[in-house]
């Protein structure tokens, strides 16, 4: 399985950045390929959080963490 974590960081503080791992059923089925180009799924995601700016992603296999940026 892969994992897209996402670097976000608050429009009203935009110096505080953190990593969570973007995680819905859209996203069982993404290849490596599709995350590493933006996956579609990831624009959808942030229309759902309109509190925040993506500042990056990255893409993993497994089971991965969330930690600080």
């Amino acid at each position: 399985m892969i994992k897209i974590i996402a670097v976000l960081c608050s429009l009203s503080s935009p110096t505080n950045c953190h990593e969570q791992i973007v995680t819905t059923s859209d996203f069982a089925n993404v290849s490596m390929q599709s995350c590493m180009m933006g996956a579609p799924q990831l624009a959808e995601w942030m229309n759902q959080h309109p509190a925040e700016r993506l500042a990056g992603w990255r893409c993993v296999f497994g089971q991965q963490t969330g930690r600080g940026a």
